[in-house]
């Protein structure tokens, strides 16, 4: 059976918001791109699915192009906080799926919050995260923050654990933490490996727990 392509709207294309489209345009979504400013409109024309010069704001302009069909709106409106807040509004009202809108700061966020924003996005402090992990522990690939609480890591296999199974490693009892994929190389990854799972060094675990047990495992290394 066929999978119908998701559809999103990305709207305000500045750093940010241009490159998401190029990314999600890359995997294969349809993106309607949006911005009140033509030349930028003009520039990713040839890259988004429809590109259309539009003030976000107008809701009689954003009804005549069905916005609240598409699966995700991505607000994306730089500084200018009061646009991004009466944006998310009125897609609010309009009915749309998800509203993802990237937060100026902790201010704008809670506002963005209160309105009803499905998902605030911080590119500069979630990057900032990484690379911190990064810089403490050479065997982390990668973090991704699920919550305030929760997070998932990237984790390469050190020889400490090499030749073990999974079930040997005692990742959960130990770190209150759970190995939910085993990245093998770039074409290989197995989702929820089994406890007789050999690791081999190089290996890398996708693990989710809480921050404070992560950090601890990432301290420790495995």
């Amino acid at each position: 059976m066929k999978t119908e392509k998701k559809e999103f709207v990305i709207i305000g294309l500045g750093r940010f918001g241009g490159s998401l489209c190029k990314e999600l345009t890359d995997t294969g979504i349809e993106v309607l791109a949006i911005d009140k400013n033509r030349e930028l409109v003009q520039e990713y024309a040839s890259i988004a699915s429809h590109a259309v010069v539009v003030d976000a704001i107008d809701e009689g302009s954003l009804n005549s192009l069905g916005i609240r069909n598409f699966d995700c709106a991505i607000i994306s409106l730089g500084d200018d906080l009061e646009s991004s807040i009466l944006a998310t509004l009125l897609l609010k009202e309009m009915g749309m799926k998800q509203i993802w809108v990237k937060a100026r700061n902790e201010n704008h966020q809670k506002v963005l919050e209160r309105i009803g924003a499905d998902r605030i996005i911080h590119p500069e402090r979630d990057m900032a995260k990484r690379i911190a992990h990064h810089i403490v522990s050479d065997k982390i690939v990668d973090y991704i923050e699920l919550s305030k609480n929760h997070s998932i890591v990237e984790v390469v296999a050190s020889d400490k654990i090499a030749g073990k199974n999974i079930n040997d490693i005692h990742i959960y009892e130990e770190y209150n933490c759970n190995i939910i994929a085993v990245k093998k190389n770039e074409h290989h990854l197995i989702m929820l490996p089994s406890p007789n799972e050999k690791i081999v060094e190089g290996d890398i675990l996708i693990l989710m727990g809480e921050n404070s047990d992560l950090n601890r495992l990432e301290v420790e290394g495995v």
